[in-house]
C-alpha cells in the first residue's frame, strides 16, 4: 500500500471526523498524523483493501477520544492543584496585607486627627496630595523652612503614638 496516496486520498475525511471529535484544528492535525503512524505500524492487519477507509476511520475515532481524555486529564491536575493551590495562597497574602494596611491607614487618619491644626494640614497636604514642601508652602502661605519644621514635629508625634510600629 502506498501510505503517500493514502494520506491524500483520506486526509479531509479524517481531520474532520477528528476535529468533530476535539474541536480544535491544530489537535485534530495531531490526531490524523497520529493515525497514519498507526496505521503504518499496523498495515499487516488489513485484510480487505477495499475497507481501508472505514478501518482509518476507526482508528481517528479512537485516537481523537483518546487525546480528548488526555488534555483533559493534564489539564485538570495542572489547573486543579498546582495552579489553585498557588494563586489561593498568593489571593490569601494579599487580602491579608490589604486589610492590615487599611486597618493601619485609618488607625493613623484618627491618630492624625488629634494633631493641631497646623499638623494636620501639612501632614493631609504632604500624605494625601503627594505635595513637596515647596509646593505646600506656596498654598498654605509658608516658608519652606516652617512647612519641614511642622512636617517633622507632627511625625515625631505620630511616632509617640505608634511606638510599636516605629520599633518594627
Amino acid at each position: 500500500m502506498d501510505f503517500t496516496e493514502l494520506y491524500h486520498l483520506y486526509f479531509k475525511r479524517l481531520f474532520h471526523l477528528s476535529y468533530s471529535i476535539v474541536r480544535d484544528a491544530h489537535l485534530a492535525e495531531d490526531v490524523v498524523q497520529e493515525t497514519f503512524i498507526k496505521a503504518i505500524k499496523h498495515v499487516s492487519s488489513i485484510q480487505d483493501e477495499s475497507k481501508v477507509g472505514a478501518w482509518l476511520s476507526a482508528i481517528t475515532t479512537r485516537t481523537a477520544i483518546d487525546f480528548v481524555r488526555k488534555e483533559k486529564k493534564n489539564q485538570g491536575v495542572l489547573f486543579d492543584e498546582e495552579i489553585l493551590e498557588i494563586l489561593g495562597e498568593q489571593v490569601s497574602q494579599n487580602v491579608l496585607e490589604e486589610v492590615e494596611i487599611l486597618l493601619l491607614n485609618e488607625e493613623v487618619n484618627r491618630a492624625i486627627k488629634t494633631l493641631t491644626v497646623d499638623y494636620q494640614d501639612v501632614l493631609w497636604l504632604k500624605l494625601e496630595k503627594g505635595l513637596k514642601e515647596s509646593e505646600i508652602a506656596r498654598i498654605l502661605e509658608l516658608k519652606p523652612a516652617t512647612v519641614k519644621t511642622r512636617i517633622y514635629r507632627a511625625r515625631k508625634q505620630l511616632k509617640l503614638l505608634f511606638p510599636e510600629q516605629v520599633s518594627a
